[in-house]
C-alpha cells in the first residue's frame, strides 16, 4: 500500500525571516526574550478583539517582511488563518497589505500547513517569496468557544489557554544560512469520539500519533534523526497520550521530543494544562526553534502541529471534534 500525504521539497525552499508578536499575558511566556514585539494590552491599541487579533499578524507579517527588506507588494502569496468564523481577523489583515491571499484553516495546526503550501508554491516555482503562518487572541477564540470572560466560567485541570499571539514565516527559493524547508506530511483527519472543547489535548494526540507515524515511516527517517521533536499545542494532557501513543509504534525514548503548548508557560499552574491556540506553536516554532536552528543548536527538527477542528455549531449540537495534525521537517545546511 502506497503512503499517502508524504510531501518532498528536492530545491529546499528557506524560511529566510520569520516574525512573531504577543499580547501582554504572554510576558510570562518561556519564550518571551524570543518575540519580536509585544503589546501592552490585549487588543493591541485597537477598538475589539477581533481588531486586535488583525492587528497581531499584520505586525508579524510586515516585521518579517521587513528583515529581508521587503515590502508587501514584494510578496508572491499570503497564507495564513485562524479560528474565528469564517477566519475574518486574517481576512481583514489581507486587506491591508494587498498580497494574493488563500485563507488557511488546520485550527491550530495552522502554522505548519500554512508553511507546507508555501514551501509547495516556492517548489513549483510559482512563488519566490510567500508569508505563511497563523495567529490567535484569547478573549476572541474564549468567547466563541467556550464562554465570554465575564461570565466567570470555571475550568477544569485539563482545559487549555488560549494564547495572545501571532507567527509569520518568510518562504522563498533556497538561501544559504537560512532553515530549509525539505520534509512534510499531511495529516489525516481522525475523530476519536471526544466531545470536549475543553480537553482539546486528548483529542488531538491520536492525530499527532498517526502523523508521527506516517512521518517516519513514509520518509524513511527515525525519531534519533531529530535534535527535536515538537507537537504544537497537545498541552500536558495531550501531551502525556501522544507519548503512551508513540509507545504502541515502538518509540521508548523521548529525550527529544516536547510540546509547545507544555512549555509556553512554563509549566506555570495558571494556565491549566498549558497553551493552546493557532498563535501557540507559530510563536513558538518562528521565534525559539527558528532562532535554535540560524545559531546552528540544531541541525534538523520535526514540528507536528496539531488542530481540533470544531466550530461552534458543531460543538452546540453536541458533536464529536475530528482533529488534524501536519508534520513539517526543517534543517540547516
Amino acid at each position: 500500500m502506497v503512503m499517502k500525504g508524504l510531501l518532498t521539497f528536492p530545491s529546499t525552499p528557506s524560511i529566510v525571516a520569520t516574525g512573531v508578536t504577543a499580547g501582554p499575558l504572554e510576558k510570562k511566556s518561556a519564550y518571551k526574550t524570543s518575540f519580536d514585539k509585544m503589546f501592552e494590552d490585549e487588543r493591541c491599541g485597537m477598538e475589539t478583539n477581533e481588531q486586535g487579533h488583525a492587528k497581531l499578524m499584520e505586525d508579524a507579517c510586515m516585521i518579517a517582511l521587513s528583515k529581508v527588506d521587503k515590502i508587501p507588494a514584494d510578496a508572491d502569496f499570503l497564507l495564513t488563518g485562524d479560528l474565528v468564523n469564517q477566519m475574518t481577523p486574517s481576512s481583514f489583515f489581507a486587506t491591508t497589505v494587498g498580497i494574493p491571499y488563500i485563507g488557511m484553516f488546520s485550527a491550530c495546526a495552522t502554522s505548519v500547513s500554512s508553511l507546507l503550501l508555501a514551501a509547495l508554491l516556492t517548489e513549483s516555482g510559482m512563488s519566490k517569496l510567500s508569508i505563511a503562518g497563523s495567529s490567535s487572541q484569547h478573549n476572541a477564540i474564549e468567547r466563541q468557544f467556550r464562554y465570554p470572560l465575564e461570565y466567570g466560567a470555571q475550568k477544569g485541570e485539563t482545559a487549555q489557554w488560549t494564547v495572545t499571539a501571532a507567527g509569520a514565516a518568510a518562504v522563498a527559493p533556497f538561501q544559504e544560512g537560512a532553515p530549509s524547508i525539505e520534509r512534510g506530511t499531511i495529516g489525516i483527519a481522525i475523530d476519536m469520539g471526544l466531545t470536549d472543547p475543553l480537553n482539546m489535548g486528548a483529542a488531538m494526540a491520536p492525530a499527532a500519533a498517526d502523523t508521527l507515524k506516517r512521518h517516519l515511516e513514509g520518509h524513511g527517517t527515525s525519531v534519533n534523526d531529530y535534535d527535536l521533536i515538537m507537537t504544537g499545542d497537545l498541552a500536558k494532557v495531550g501531551f502525556t497520550i501522544f507519548k503512551e501513543l508513540a509507545k504502541n509504534q515502538g518509540i521508548t525514548e523521548f529525550g527529544n521530543f516536547s510540546d509547545a503548548g507544555v512549555e509556553f508557560y512554563g509549566n506555570n499552574p495558571d494556565f491549566m494544562a498549558g497553551a493552546s491556540g493557532a498563535g501557540c506553536s507559530a510563536a513558538v516554532y518562528f521565534s525559539d526553534v527558528y532562532q535554535k536552528l540560524i545559531d546552528k543548536e540544531y541541525k534538523k527538527v520535526l514540528l507536528i502541529a496539531t488542530g481540533a477542528l470544531l466550530s461552534p455549531l458543531s460543538y452546540q449540537q453536541g458533536d464529536t471534534i475530528p482533529c488534524i495534525a501536519h508534520a513539517v521537517e526543517l534543517t540547516m545546511k
